[in-house]
C-alpha cells in the first residue's frame, strides 16, 4: 500500500470533531507526533488557529504552499490562489457530506415522498427490463 497523503504544512485537512467539525482547515506546523497546529484561515472556512490532535482531522488530496506558520493574511491568498474551496466543493467527498447532511435535515414526509419516488422510479425500470427480454 503506497500513502498519498501525508501530515505536511499545507495540507488541507477536514476536522471531523469538536466545534469545528466538517470544516476545513490548513496544517501550518507540526507541534509532535500526536499533535499539529491548523489554521482555516478563519476568514474563509470559519476555524480559527488552533492546536488539534491528528485523531480529530483527516487528510485531504489538496495542499496549499505556504511556510511553516504562515500568517492568516498569507494563508488566505494561497487558498486564493490555489482555488481550494472549489476544488474542494467539486470533490466527491464534499458532495456525499452534503448530500448526507441534507438526508439528516429531511422531514417525515419528505422521507416518505423519497420512498414513493424509488418505488416509482424501480417499477419504472422494471417495466423496461421485462421489454428487453
Amino acid at each position: 500500500m503506497v500513502f498519498k497523503r501525508y501530515v505536511e504544512v499545507g495540507r488541507v485537512v477536514l476536522v471531523n470533531y469538536g466545534p469545528d467539525a466538517g470544516k476545513l482547515a490548513t496544517i501550518i506546523d507540526i507541534v509532535d507526533q500526536n499533535k499539529c497546529l491548523i489554521d482555516g484561515p478563519a476568514n474563509l472556512t470559519g476555524v480559527n488557529r488552533q492546536v488539534i490532535s491528528y485523531g480529530r482531522i483527516v487528510l485531504t488530496d489538496l495542499t496549499v504552499k505556504v511556510c511553516r506558520n504562515a500568517r492568516q493574511k498569507t494563508l488566505s491568498a494561497a487558498w486564493a490562489e490555489a482555488d481550494i474551496q472549489a476544488k474542494w466543493d467539486s470533490s466527491s467527498w464534499a458532495k456525499k457530506l452534503v448530500a448526507k447532511q441534507k438526508r439528516a435535515t429531511l422531514s417525515d414526509f419528505d422521507r416518505f415522498k423519497v420512498m414513493v419516488a424509488k418505488k416509482q422510479r424501480s417499477a419504472i425500470i422494471a417495466k423496461k427490463m421485462k421489454e428487453l427480454k
